[in-house]
């Protein structure tokens, strides 16, 4: 079972949260945080995949734990499920965007939007583990799932899709948005244009009187023949490149008008921009004839950086071009490594023996603590950036920052349950 912390203070909304939760079996374990102190104590020494939010509640200073979490890019792995009152719902928005926010949901939805969340994170459970055991865990990620028209849903794909890749250090912080831009863009389409069959014209109407076209669409699924259409989203992720294919069941438009009329240029009027955001944001972007499917891909970064933690941005930073060495077996361990950028080969008596990137985030580590010589040799596999980390800074970090040290400590037990795998799979 997953432990699943809600940082509330209100009885109402946790006991909703309760109740959704054993609506999935074991799937999770709510943990009830009503204080600012213990929920960033939980965030910081259990590092949790998921956490719900009560972003309105008056009794938690909700700001100050949104900041300690932005501040710390150790403690955003998981995704945000932010609740909030109408009221709060620009204010919640403007907070969260470098946070990985998955869902924002209006209280007054709570209960049927929770639901539809955890059942979108039971079906891509693949890609909501924490980073430092996706690239080991999992090659090539393929998941392929029906929707129904509502945009909840949309928004929280975007969400999740996206913020894996960043959390994968595939892509960086500019990709996450272009990415993010491009699926939202494209399942919105689906739902308004194909599904719900809106035109332009219907929806500028409606926008210029009302000004959000959520309640258009509402409207709209009221007949069970629109509300029975659904929305078929496919992605399938590579460490180089991800593909995406959306599908509506809908009659399908003029895809080649709207790409013509916007070639070149991202055109930000009142609506009718999506097709050609996405096209300028992804490469290959593609119709089938009719119109009623989109396919495209994102190319991802070779060398994607670690964001750096606050702690360990002032020390020295060390390049190193292909084939430099970073250090030599049998070398005095004088500092540990901390991986902003690129691959780094360990060779060990001349063989190699494993190749780190960005996702394992240090290097160098066990002889460090241990006071013991190097182990083995590393050299640059291509171009790597590293920060220099000294004993005296590493110790100060962790007495400012104890949940450092579990970090450390479930990075090696990783490491270690990787080689002993590796190991019986050589000799077994």
């Amino acid at each position: 079972m997953r432990k699943l912390p809600v940082i509330s203070s209100d009885p109402l909304l946790n006991d909703r949260a309760a109740r959704v939760c054993a609506k999935f079996g074991y799937e999770f374990e709510p943990v009830f945080l009503e204080s600012g102190d213990e929920a960033l104590e939980y965030l910081m020494y259990e590092l949790p995949e998921i956490s719900v939010v009560n972003y309105s509640d008056p009794a938690i200073d909700m700001l100050s734990v949104l900041e300690a979490v932005k501040a710390d890019p150790w403690l955003h792995y998981g995704g945000l499920v932010a609740v909030h009152s109408r009221r709060d719902a620009k204010a919640v928005a403007d907070v969260m965007p470098d946070s990985n926010i998955l869902s924002l949901i209006p209280r007054s939805e709570f209960v049927t939007g929770f639901f539809r969340v955890l059942r979108i994170l039971i079906q891509n459970r693949q890609i909501v583990f924490q980073r430092e055991l996706q690239s080991h865990l999992i090659g090539n990620i393929s998941g392929s799932f029906v929707m129904d028209s509502d945009p909840l849903n949309i928004r929280t794909y975007a969400n999740l899709v996206s913020n894996f890749l960043f959390n994968s250090n595939y892509i960086d912080r500019d990709g996450r948005e272009r990415l993010h831009v491009a699926i939202f863009e494209s399942l919105m389409n689906a739902v308004e244009h194909g599904n719900c069959a809106i035109s332009y014209d219907e929806k500028s109407e409606w926008l210029e009187r009302h000004g959000d076209i959520l309640p258009l669409i509402r409207q709209k699924l009221q007949k069970r023949e629109i509300r029975n259409k659904r929305v078929f989203f496919s992605y399938r992720i590579t460490p180089e490149r991800s593909f995406y294919t959306i599908r509506d069941e809908g009659n399908g438009f003029d895809w080649r008008k709207h790409l013509d009329a916007g070639a070149g240029t991202v055109n930000l009027s009142l609506h009718g921009h999506g097709i050609r955001m996405a096209n300028h944001y992804v490469d290959a972007l593609s119709y089938n004839e009719s119109g009623n499917e989109v396919s495209f891909e994102m190319a991802h970064h070779a060398d994607a950086a670690n964001a750096v933690p606050a702690f360990f941005a002032d020390q020295d930073e060390a390049v190193f071009e292909d084939g430099e060495t970073v250090f030599m077996q049998g070398e005095e361990s004088n500092f540990l490594y901390y991986i902003i950028s690129g691959k780094l080969d360990v060779l060990t008596d001349g063989t190699l023996v494993s190749t780190l990137s960005a996702d394992d985030i240090f290097l160098g580590e066990m002889s460090f603590l241990l006071n013991n010589r190097r182990s083995a040799t590393v050299k640059s596999n291509g171009r790597s950036v590293l920060i220099r980390i000294t004993k005296n800074s590493f110790v100060s970090t962790i007495k400012a920052k104890p949940h450092y040290g579990i970090f450390l400590a479930r990075l090696l037990a990783n490491r270690l349950s990787r080689l002993n795998a590796s190991f019986a799979r050589t000799h077994g």
